[in-house]
C-alpha cells in the first residue's frame, strides 16, 4: 500500500478536502444573505476575483457547471449555436445543459491539445441569412482538461479570438484551471482573462475549496448574469461560508500549484516507461492522460486493477485512462503511485 497506508487518489483535483486553515476561516466567516447583495465575504470575493480577472465586476455560483451555463445564457438566443473543441467541458461534461436551458446549438471543432485553428472556427460560422441559426458565441478552455491539462499559448488565442471577432461573435473563457495556467506560465491572470467577454474560474479542483466557481465580466453582464443565476436556483443565503474558503484558497494554495506540475511530471516521466504505452498529449500542469491502444489494453481493464494495487484514476475514454495530481497527495505518494502504476500496467500487457 501507499506510504500512508491508504490508496493515492489520482482521480481528480476535486477530491481535495479543505485544510484546517480553511476551515478555520470557514467557521468565522462574516456573513449576510447574500440574495440581497449584503454577505460581506462574498463581496470581497466577487471584488477580489474581478480585480484579478482585469473586468467590472464578478459573481459567485455554486459549481463551475452553472458558472459556464450562464455565460453561455447571458450571451446567446434559444436557436444560436456555440463553437467549442470537441473536447471541451462544456459540450462534454455539463449534462447537455446548454441544449437544456439555453435552447442553444453546440458545434464541436478539431485541434490539437485542445488548441482551435482560426481557419476552423472561419470555416464553422454560419452567413447571416435567414435560412440559418446564428453563431454567437466561441467557448475556449485554459487550461484544457480532456486534452491533459494543455495552456493556450497567449498568441494561438489571440488568433482564435481574432477569428471569432472578425464575425462579431462574443468569447467565453472556461477557466475552471486558469490558475493552473497561470503559475505554469507566470502570464497573469488578467492576460488571459483579456481576450474573452466572459470568464469561469473554479475554487473547488487545484484551490481545495470544498464549493464554488466564480464568473466576471462587464458589469452588465454581470447584473443579467445574476437573474439567470436565481432561476437556476443558484442564489444562496449566508454564502460567505463557502466564500470565506475560496479567499482563503487565493491567499494560500495558487503558488503551491507548481508542486502538483512537478508531481505530473514526475508521474509522466514514469509513466514513459511502460513499453507501448503513449501520452499523447504535453503535460504542461497537473493531469496526465495515458493512450493504452498501442497496448492492447482497455481503460475499463485497467482502472480497476490499479484501484486494487491503490493508485485510484478514471478513465477518459475507451482506451485512455486520467491522473490528477493535487494538494492531497506529496510527492512522495505520487512517486509510489508512479511505480506502482508502471507494476501494474507492464504486468497487464505482458511487458
Amino acid at each position: 500500500m501507499s506510504p500512508n497506508d491508504v490508496p493515492v487518489d489520482l482521480r481528480s483535483d476535486t477530491v481535495t478536502r479543505p485544510t484546517p486553515g480553511m476551515r478555520r476561516a470557514m467557521a468565522e466567516a462574516e456573513v449576510g444573505d447574500d440574495v440581497f447583495g449584503e454577505d460581506p465575504t462574498i463581496n470581497r470575493l466577487q471584488d477580489r476575483v474581478a480585480e484579478l480577472l482585469g473586468k467590472e465586476a464578478a459573481l459567485f455560483v455554486a459549481s463551475g457547471t452553472m458558472g459556464n451555463q450562464l455565460c453561455v445564457r447571458t450571451q446567446t438566443q434559444p436557436g444560436d449555436e456555440v463553437l467549442i473543441h470537441e473536447g471541451g467541458h462544456v459540450l462534454n461534461y455539463e449534462g447537455g445543459s446548454a441544449a437544456a436551458l439555453s435552447g442553444v446549438q453546440l458545434r464541436a471543432l478539431p485541434g490539437a491539445h485542445g488548441i482551435l485553428d482560426p481557419a476552423d472556427i472561419r470555416r464553422a460560422i454560419w452567413p447571416r441569412q435567414e435560412h440559418f441559426h446564428r453563431t454567437r458565441l466561441l467557448c475556449l478552455e485554459n487550461t484544457h482538461n480532456r486534452a491533459g491539462g494543455t495552456i493556450w499559448p497567449l498568441p494561438a488565442m489571440d488568433a482564435a479570438v481574432a477569428a471569432a471577432r472578425e464575425a462579431g461573435l462574443d468569447v467565453h473563457l472556461d477557466g475552471a484551471r486558469l490558475w493552473n495556467a497561470h503559475v505554469a506560465t507566470g502570464v497573469p491572470l488578467s492576460d488571459y482573462a483579456a481576450r474573452a467577454d466572459s470568464v469561469s474560474v473554479c475554487f473547488s479542483k487545484g484551490l481545495g475549496a470544498p464549493v464554488g466557481s466564480v464568473i466576471a465580466g462587464p458589469r452588465q453582464f454581470i447584473e443579467q448574469a445574476r437573474f439567470h443565476r436565481k432561476k437556476y436556483g443558484g442564489a444562496m443565503r449566508q454564502v460567505g461560508i463557502l466564500g470565506a474558503a475560496c479567499l482563503y484558497a487565493l491567499d494560500y494554495h495558487i503558488e503551491r500549484l507548481a508542486d502538483d506540475h512537478a508531481n505530473a511530471a514526475l508521474l509522466a516521466e514514469r509513466l514513459r516507461e511502460v513499453p507501448g504505452l503513449e501520452i499523447p498529449h504535453p503535460v504542461d500542469s497537473n493531469i496526465v492522460i495515458v493512450e493504452l491502444a498501442g497496448m492492447a489494453l482497455t481503460a475499463a481493464g485497467v482502472v480497476p486493477p490499479l484501484a486494487q494495487a491503490g493508485v485510484l484514476a478514471i478513465a477518459a475514454d475507451h482506451t485512455r485512462v486520467r491522473f490528477v495530481t493535487h494538494m492531497d497527495v506529496s510527492a512522495e505518494q505520487v512517486a509510489w503511485a508512479a511505480g506502482t502504476a508502471v507494476r501494474v500496467l507492464a504486468g497487464l500487457s505482458g511487458a
